[in-house]
C-alpha cells in the first residue's frame, strides 16, 4: 500500500492512499463471503454459490462496491498507523479509482495554540458606581410593591388595573375570548395589539366599548389585518402609593429604621450587582484579549461544526422543542442557521482553545479532593436531596464534567489574575461582606453572577 501525507492548513492532513492489487483481491473475496450469504442464485443453496455464480449473477460493480466498503476503513486505518496521524474526528472521503482502491481522506488532526507573552497581557477594569437615579428607580418600585389598590367608580386612567371581559375579532374571526381578564395600563406598554390600551382609557364600567386594532407584521397570514377588541370593564382599581418616609421603610422587607438606612441599602444592593457585572464582563474581556493576543490558534473545521449543533440544540432545547420544531418556528434551513451561528461558534472554539492552552502553559491542575468538595458543596446546598446529589456525581463521568468546570474556573481565576495585575501575580481578593438586611426588590437583591 502507498501512502502519502500532506499539512493542510486548519490542522488537517490529507492522505493519499493507494492499494495494491493483493490487498484488493482479499477484499474482493471478504465481499465475496458476504454476499453469498444474502444474495439468492437460481441452482445454487444459498452460501454454496460459487464466487464466478455470483459475480456474473450480481454483477462485478456490486461487488467491488462491498469490496470498497470493507477496505477503506482498514486500508485508512493503516495509513494513520503508518503516518502516526492522531484524528480528532471522522475523515472526509474522495474515492479516485475503485479498482484497485485509490482514494484521498482529509483528516482532522489535533489543533496548534501558541499563546505568545500572555504574561504581559492587561486588561482595564471599569469603574462600578451606582447612579443616583437607579436608587431613585428602586425606591418607586418597592412603593409600586406595596401600593393599596383601591376599588374606584369612574372611567378607566392610565396606572389602572382592570378587570374585564375581552374579546378579540379580527378580519371577522373570532380570535379571543376572555370573561374575567386583568391587567393593568401601564403608561407605553402594549396590551394584546398596538392602540387597545390607548383604546380603553376612559372606559366605563359595565358599558361595552369597542377598540379597533391593527395587527402588526410578522404575525402569519393576519398581519396588516384589522379588527376590533370589544371590552365590557368589570372592575377599576387605582394605585396609591405609599408615603415616602421613614414609616414606608419600616415596611420595606424586614423593616429599616429610616427612609435614608433604605436608600443605603439599595445603593449597596445595586453596587454588589454591578460589581458582580462588572466581574463577568472583566473576564470575558480578558479572555477575549488572551484570544486575540494568541499568536496561532487553528483547528480543524470539525470543531466548529461540532460547536455549531451544541449552539442548535441549545436553542432548540430553551423554547422545548425538538430541533425540526425549532426550525420551523424560526423559519430557517439548517443552512441558515449554520451560516448565522459560523461566527458565534468558531468564537467559541478559540475561547475553548486558548483557555485549554493558558490551563497547560500554566500547570493548572484539579486534584481529586477538589472535585470531591465541590460535589459535597452541591450535596450540601440540596437539602433533602444531599444523598441523590452524591449518588449523581459518583460515576466517572460525572466526576470529570466536575472537574471540568473546576479547571476553567480555576484557569479563568489565572487569566484575570494576569490581565489585572501589574506583575501578572495572584490578584488580592475582595474581603467578604458582612450580612445584611434584604429591601426584597427584584431589581437591587443581589443577583448571582
Amino acid at each position: 500500500m502507498k501512502v502519502s501525507a500532506q499539512r493542510l492548513p486548519e490542522s488537517q492532513v490529507l492522505l493519499e492512499i493507494e492499494v495494491d492489487p493483493e490487498q484488493m483481491e482479499r477484499s474482493l473475496d471478504k465481499a465475496y463471503r458476504k454476499l453469498v450469504q444474502r444474495v439468492d442464485v437460481p441452482g445454487f443453496r444459498k452460501g454454496k454459490t460459487p464466487r464466478a455464480m455470483l459475480e456474473r449473477h450480481v454483477g462485478r460493480e456490486r461487488l467491488v462496491r462491498e469490496a470498497v466498503d470493507i477496505l477503506i476503513p482498514e486500508a485508512y486505518s493503516q495509513a494513520l498507523d503508518k503516518e502516526e496521524i492522531d484524528p480528532i474526528g471522522q475523515p472526509s472521503i474522495e474515492l479516485l479509482r475503485d479498482e484497485p482502491l485509490s482514494f484521498k481522506a482529509t483528516v482532522p488532526i489535533r489543533p496548534t495554540v501558541e499563546l505568545g507573552d500572555y504574561q504581559s497581557l492587561r486588561v482595564e477594569r471599569d469603574e462600578v458606581q451606582p447612579g443616583e437615579g437607579e436608587v431613585d428607580s428602586a425606591i418607586e418600585e418597592l412603593r409600586h410593591r406595596y401600593a393599596v389598590h383601591e376599588p374606584v367608580e369612574r372611567p378607566v386612567q392610565t396606572g389602572d388595573i382592570v378587570r374585564a371581559e375581552v374579546r378579540v375579532v379580527i378580519d371577522g374571526r373570532d380570535l379571543h375570548h376572555d370573561e374575567d381578564a386583568e391587567f393593568r395600563l401601564k403608561e407605553g406598554a402594549m396590551l394584546l395589539l398596538p392602540g387597545f390600551a390607548e383604546g380603553l382609557l376612559g372606559a366605563e364600567k359595565g358599558t361595552p366599548k369597542d377598540v379597533t386594532v391593527t395587527v402588526p407584521p410578522g404575525e402569519g397570514s393576519l398581519a396588516g389585518k384589522t379588527g376590533t377588541v370589544t371590552t365590557v370593564v368589570k372592575e377599576v382599581k387605582q394605585e396609591r402609593l405609599p408615603e415616602l418616609n421613614d414609616d414606608f421603610a419600616r415596611e420595606v422587607g424586614e423593616g429599616f429604621s429610616s427612609l435614608a438606612a433604605l436608600r443605603e441599602r439599595l445603593a449597596n444592593d445595586i453596587r454588589e450587582r454591578l460589581e458582580a457585572q462588572a466581574e463577568e464582563n472583566y473576564r470575558e474581556k480578558a479572555l477575549t484579549a488572551l484570544v486575540e493576543a494568541a499568536r496561532t490558534i487553528e483547528f480543524p473545521p470539525v470543531l466548529a461544526d461540532r460547536e455549531i449543533e451544541r449552539l442548535v440544540r441549545d436553542q432548540a432545547r430553551s423554547t422545548g422543542m425538538e430541533v425540526d420544531r425549532y426550525l420551523q418556528m424560526i423559519k430557517k434551513t439548517p443552512e441558515q442557521l449554520r451560516e448565522d451561528l459560523t461566527p458565534a461558534a468558531t468564537e467559541r472554539v478559540k475561547r475553548a482553545l486558548a483557555l485549554t492552552q493558558l490551563a497547560e502553559d500554566e500547570k493548572i491542575i484539579v486534584e481529586p479532593a477538589e472535585v470531591d468538595e465541590e460535589i459535597e458543596r452541591l450535596a450540601a446546598s440540596s437539602g433533602q436531596q444531599a444523598e441523590q446529589v452524591r449518588r449523581m456525581f459518583a460515576s466517572p463521568d460525572a466526576r470529570m464534567a466536575i472537574e471540568r468546570s473546576i479547571l476553567t474556573r480555576k484557569t479563568m481565576d489565572r487569566l484575570v489574575a494576569i490581565a489585572g495585575s501589574a506583575r501578572g501575580g495572584p490578584a488580592a481578593k475582595p474581603a467578604a461582606k458582612p450580612a445584611r438586611k434584604k429591601a426584597k426588590s427584584k431589581k437591587t437583591v443581589k443577583e448571582e453572577s
